[in-house]
């Protein structure tokens, strides 16, 4: 059996985004009626990654997680954000003519580093479902994250739960 729904998040401009949709997975496992299988969490957006990770409850001065600030602080270190034009290859000037013929703004394309996070830690994960429960340990919570901090936008986050 196969059942699928689709989770709406809102990302942040100016900043990365991380949304914890472990509740929101859960409901969606007990719905699907399945006891036993696999849940896949997974993004088609090609600027955002899907995680399991635990939850570190303090805060830090930006309004992320401690361990979230440090997943961002490690990443900034060898793949910073794009902050200026001909910071990486990416775009060019056929990538920015199509943007233009698509409705997107200069700015929209200039977030290399987000399309290469995504890449290096990838757009889904697969979780165990054991007689109704997703098997993430003691302190597991999926996070679906947006490394595009070029603008604002509503987000999917799909979910389908394989098994009996």
């Amino acid at each position: 059996m196969v059942y699928r729904e689709a989770i709406q998040v809102q990302s942040n401009d100016r900043i990365q985004t991380f949304h914890n949709v472990t509740a929101q997975a859960r409901e969606i496992v007990a719905r699907s009626g399945i006891k036993n299988g696999i849940v896949s969490v997974y993004s088609h957006h090609t600027t955002c990654a899907v995680i399991t990770q635990e939850a570190a409850f303090d805060m830090s001065m930006t309004g992320l997680e401690t361990l979230q600030q440090d997943f961002v602080e490690c990443f900034e270190s060898f793949l910073p954000l794009q902050r200026k034009e001909g910071m990486y290859l990416h775009p060019g000037p056929k990538a920015l003519k199509f943007a233009e013929e698509h409705d997107e703004d200069a700015r929209g394309c200039h977030n290399t580093d987000a399309h290469l996070r995504s890449a290096l830690i990838g757009r889904s994960e697969n979780i165990a479902l054991i007689d109704g429960q997703m098997d993430l340990g003691d302190f597991g919570f999926i996070y679906f994250i947006d490394f595009d901090t070029t603008r604002a936008r509503r987000r999917t986050v799909q979910v389908t739960v394989i098994g009996e």
